[in-house]
């Protein structure tokens, strides 16, 4: 079962926290940890992985934390998972170098190219900003169920 790692699941609420909040300044990593209950030390490096890879910046001082670098509608579902698990592969022989020791005989590498393909088009179709809106006569969820892939 293809699975998001609870730090990419608590970076995307992260984004959406920020996205929501956008009008009311930088926010806190405190304030962001206590909407979702997510754990303060953990969700500080998520916040600073997202930060070193250019999706957040980050305000010192009293008034300080952290906002959106870019408008919610620019920054996709892909690039936080990339930021924090690094590269999507579905496959260990779909690798950054392209290569296996099957390479010649393998008759699976190619659909499953294809289906690591489509998952990275959807998260790339995924906008923070899409995370942020909420269904007409909804509540959004306090935390996890972000994105669900029906069958």
């Amino acid at each position: 079962m293809l699975r998001l790692t609870k730090k990419a699941d608590y970076g995307l609420m992260a984004l959406k926290y920020l996205a929501e909040q956008v009008d009311h300044g930088s926010q806190s990593a405190k304030d962001i940890a206590e909407a979702y209950h997510i754990p303060p030390p953990l969700l500080a490096k998520i916040l600073q992985t997202l930060t070193k890879a250019g999706l957040l910046v980050s305000h010192a001082g009293t008034r300080g934390g952290y906002a959106l670098a870019r408008p919610a509608h620019e920054i996709t579902a892909f690039e936080v998972i990339r930021a924090i698990d690094g590269p999507l592969f579905i496959t260990s022989c779909i690798t950054i170098h392209g290569t296996c020791d099957l390479a010649g005989t393998c008759t699976i590498k190619e659909p499953l190219g294809k289906v690591n393909d489509s998952i990275k088009d959807l998260l790339n179709g995924i906008k923070i900003s899409h995370l942020a809106e909420s269904p007409e006569g909804m509540t959004a969820p306090v935390a996890g169920g972000l994105v669900t892939i029906g069958h």
